[in-house]
């Protein structure tokens, strides 16, 4: 009897961590990604204990690695530069989480599955026709270069889709519905890209947090990289944004005042960069992630938003869920997608109402109190003593990104 085939869209840490996981419990997948090559590094993201206990499940931690610097400082700072206060770096939160690119993860991932799965890229999923013994999908693959460009189409029959293809999935319009009736506006504006170099007067391994009501600036630093810098600031008008270049919305949203050395340092390498991010901030807010046979994980089904900090850490806890609950399903693909939406809906609840409310006033002070309560929160880490009380104090609202929700 054949293996059963299983058809997984995007190439990011939730695709390559399910199509691992499906190989390992017997499927055979196909992982397709739209894009023409692997995608480069990309930018920081915190790994905490719930995704930290999968990779090490999964084989992969130690190649995952840890970019932090123990010795590494983080300063609150202000747009003058005359102020730098020592403060609770994000590796400083409780649960320790790792400080890492996301390519690192998909680095460890990627050697799993390269030489035992069929990888398509240029090629995403035009159709989607579900039937009771099977799904029948439409791919469209185009490859060249320069003027000779060609697209191919072909349809093929798969026992299960999955849609790991992030925030605006293709997998998740094709089955479930249009964007616009399922993603939940946040109001807020991302930009971030990797650094060439560090800002001046600092240290490479130093963390830098310029906070001021309703907008911010995060510079992460790695042991071994140049830092990586986030702006996030809020909008009434997010397709107002979108109408100039990410350069001129930033220096928009940051003004009137003048940006000073430091915001001016971080525009400028912004502007210059080989490489950027600049979007807008959502969550999907969806009923359900299933149906009979085709499923979302990832950014696809729940996207918690950078807020948060747990998207790598479920993006890879939910694809290990998933290999189990098909292992223990053998030949029942719906109650094996019910099974694990069950156990994992009330998690992922409770870090998306996490990103919504403490973690996004945590990145990005929505209010004069909170932005208050975030200065006596910086003189008070300030201070080792005081900062292990401070993390003890906070512990019991970071205690969820610990638990092993995959946990066979």
């Amino acid at each position: 009897m054949s293996a059963p085939r299983a058809l997984v869209v995007g190439m990011g840490i939730a695709g390559l961590a399910t199509a691992m996981r499906l190989r390992e419990v017997g499927w055979e997948p196909l992982l397709v990604e739209r894009a023409p090559e692997r995608r480069p590094a990309g930018y920081f993201v915190g790994l905490f204990e719930t995704g930290r206990a999968t990779a090490q499940r999964m084989g992969v931690l130690d190649a995952i690695g840890n970019r932090a610097d123990p010795d590494g400082k983080t300063y609150d700072v202000d747009r003058s530069g005359e102020r730098r206060r020592p403060s609770m770096g994000y590796g400083d939160l409780p649960g320790d989480p790792r400080l890492i690119m996301r390519g690192d993860i998909e680095a460890a991932l990627f050697p799993q599955i390269a030489a035992t799965t069929e990888i398509r890229y240029g090629t995403t999923p035009v159709a989607i026709d579900e039937h009771d013994d099977g799904v029948d999908v439409t791919l469209r693959t185009t490859t060249g270069a320069g003027t000779g460009w060609a697209t191919t189409e072909t349809t093929e029959r798969f026992d299960l889709v999955v849609g790991a293809d992030g925030l605006r999935s293709t997998v998740r319009r094709l089955s479930f519905g249009p964007d616009s009736q399922l993603l939940r506006p946040l109001n807020h504006i991302i930009g971030a890209t990797l650094l060439k170099e560090q800002v001046p007067g600092f240290r490479p391994t130093d963390g830098l947090t310029l906070a001021e009501e309703g907008r911010s600036a995060w510079v992460f630093p790695f042991a071994d990289h140049a830092p990586g810098v986030l702006f996030s600031y809020r909008t009434d008008d997010e397709d107002a944004e979108f109408r100039r270049t990410p350069i001129e919305s930033l220096r928009a949203a940051y003004g009137p005042e003048p940006a000073g050395p430091i915001l001016e340092n971080l525009f400028e390498q912004f502007e210059a960069a080989d490489d950027s991010l600049f979007d807008s901030v959502h969550q999907v807010d969806m009923p359900t992630w299933h149906t009979d046979r085709v499923v979302l994980v990832g950014d696809s089904a729940w996207c918690l938003t950078l807020y948060s900090g747990m998207g790598a850490s479920l993006g890879l806890a939910g694809a290990d869920l998933l290999g189990t609950t098909l292992a223990r399903n053998p030949g029942n693909t719906t109650r094996a997608l019910r099974e694990w939406e069950q156990r994992l809906r009330p998690f992922v609840d409770v870090q998306q109402r996490s990103g919504r409310t403490d973690g996004l006033s945590m990145f990005v002070p929505q209010t004069r109190r909170d932005l208050a309560t975030r200065n006596v929160m910086s003189k008070v880490t300030s201070n080792n003593l005081t900062n292990r009380l401070m993390r003890a104090a906070i512990a019991t609202k970071f205690k969820e990104k610990s638990l092993d929700i995959a946990a066979p």
